[in-house]
């Protein structure tokens, strides 16, 4: 599998992810469900400020807030085969501040976005409580793999 990742920096946020280890976290994801894609795909990781990730909210989902991951997957029309997956967008302050409040690393939660918004490109959601369960699932065994912990395990 042959992943061409375009990393935008839109955000002047320390700490920011180096486009290698958001590649590791979106080849984890794209290997544990490789069988969904074809031998090359293409996608973007936007990395925004709050102000950006509030508009994109507040015009795609018509929420008025920022919230610390969007996802946009790409839908082929019918006779075109283009190997986009689609792009994520991700708050880095929101990132930040979620991570210290939560009480996980920094990375552990950058991680765990990268997987979460990767897999919504896959097709997965979490609407319905089923489907939050295999997400959920998923994003535990990428993160485990990684060697990161479950991220739906209240610190103290």
């Amino acid at each position: 599998m042959k992943i061409m990742i375009d990393v935008q920096y839109a955000s002047q946020a320390p700490d920011l992810p180096h486009r290698a280890l958001l590649t590791t976290w979106v080849n984890s994801t794209l290997k544990s469900k490789e069988s969904l894609l074809k031998q090359k795909a293409e996608m973007t990781i936007r990395i925004v400020n709050e102000y950006e990730a509030k508009q994109l909210n507040k015009r795609w989902r018509q929420r008025p807030y920022p919230t610390n991951v969007l996802s946009f997957p790409f839908e082929c029309p019918p006779g075109v085969d283009i190997p986009l997956l689609g792009d994520i967008v991700i708050c880095a302050p929101l990132v930040a501040h979620e991570a210290a409040e939560q009480h996980k690393t920094l990375y552990a939660h950058w991680a765990h976005l990268v997987i979460h918004g990767t897999l919504h490109l896959l097709g997965y959601d979490h609407i319905s409580e089923q489907e939050a369960q295999i997400m959920e699932s998923l994003e535990i065994q990428i993160l485990h793999e990684l060697g990161y912990s479950n991220p739906y395990q209240i610190a103290l």
